[in-house]
């Protein structure tokens, strides 16, 4: 993802609200699976993390694009911004001028 394509996202996350918070039970398998199925259904999401979470926030958005095969569009405060196409070509909502199909 290029800075143009980034800052794209950064512009359409700003419109959303958090679906998620992670809090301080941390990273869970739970929230890890439902956070991949708003992406195959989004694309574009943004989570909360909790005042009460310990885990550092950048490799909290490391790790949860890592197991949901997503790329991190921003940390910004205590937001995180993960992006990732949908499956099946036809049904991208989301389409990011310059880039190949993933």
């Amino acid at each position: 993802m290029n800075s143009k394509q980034r800052s794209m996202l950064k512009g359409m996350a700003m419109n959303i609200d958090p679906i998620f918070q992670i809090g301080k039970g941390g990273l869970t398998p739970e929230i890890t699976e439902a956070v991949s199925d708003a992406l195959e259904k989004r694309e574009l999401v943004k989570i909360n993390i909790l005042k009460n979470c310990d885990d550092d926030r950048n490799m909290l958005a490391e790790a949860l694009a890592g197991r949901t095969g997503s790329e991190v569009v921003q940390v910004i405060g205590k937001k995180i911004v993960l992006f990732r196409y949908q499956k099946d070509p036809k049904k991208r909502k989301i389409e990011l001028s310059g880039e190949k199909d993933v």
